[in-house]
């Protein structure tokens, strides 16, 4: 059992990039055919013939809307997959995207939505344990307010994780 919650785009954010995405470009569906993308609204990988969208999402705009934080340049947008249409969302068991050997940035950021720091993590064997060790690490700074998990080859934003 984990420690830490992975969160997913959150459902308001979800129903405004089925619409248009964070850089203002409407949402352009497509179905999967072959390939397991990582999708942000279910935290789950994509299954041949599911209805899709790549959009843009800016994770740290969005968190900043809510709490007042202005994360000036540090503000990032970038590429996630999404369900076309409303989904359950999440039903984990660990956390997501975790296969042994994955390249992950896990980055720290302030209650201003400024980077605090950051680590490299390869996946272990015990994927779990790694990420409840490496969030427990960043949440041991008393000036952490949440933790983005990013793909190292891509970049990708794949999910947040929130202090307890």
């Amino acid at each position: 059992m984990t420690s830490y919650h992975a969160q997913p785009i959150e459902p308001q954010a979800l129903k405004e990039l089925r619409e248009t995405d964070d850089a203002g470009r409407p949402c352009g569906p497509v179905v999967n055919t072959e390939s397991r993308e990582p999708l942000r609204c279910c935290l789950r990988r994509s299954e041949p013939g599911e209805r899709m969208a790549l959009v843009s999402y800016a994770p740290l705009r969005r968190w900043a809307a809510e709490t007042g934080a202005r994360p000036g340049a540090y503000e990032e947008q970038g590429p996630v997959f999404i369900h076309t249409e409303e989904c359950p969302g999440p039903d984990l068991a660990g956390y997501p995207f975790a296969r042994p050997g994955a390249l992950r940035t896990i980055r720290s950021y302030s209650a201003d939505g400024h980077i605090l720091g950051g680590r490299f993590l390869e996946i272990p064997e015990s994927a779990d344990e790694a990420l409840d060790a490496a969030f427990a690490e960043a949440f041991a700074d008393s000036e952490v307010a949440l933790v983005h998990v990013r793909a190292v080859e891509y970049g990708c934003f794949l999910y947040e994780v929130r202090r307890p």
